[in-house]
């Protein structure tokens, strides 16, 4: 099972857990977009107002599946199988496409 963030000990069966390194690049699993404001709290809507966005699981080599706020520039860009870097933080994880180099 994995577990964000990570925890001392496995909320099924109260067992220890321990934690595991993720290589951090995976592809996109599936997705959606969420174009209602989530119910507060803790949402709080940012000064500009709500704005629709896209979130998805990002399944990574170890093939740990992640949710995450997918941090793109146009929601038409997001593409089943598109390659990603997932970043961890406060809050939800959030991925980002990888970038090809010219």
């Amino acid at each position: 099972m994995a577990l964000y963030p990570a925890a001392g000990t496995c909320p099924r069966c109260g067992g220890p857990a321990e934690p595991a390194p993720l290589s951090g690049t995976g592809t996109l699993w599936t997705w959606t977009v969420q174009r209602y404001a989530p119910k507060s709290p803790p949402y709080r809507e940012p000064p500009g107002g709500f704005v629709p966005f896209a979130v998805g699981y990002v399944e990574l080599a170890e093939g740990v599946r992640v949710a995450a706020v997918l941090d793109v520039d146009d929601l038409g860009d997001v593409r089943i199988g598109m390659p990603l870097t997932l970043g961890a933080g406060d809050g939800v994880p959030r991925a980002r496409p990888v970038r090809e180099s010219p």
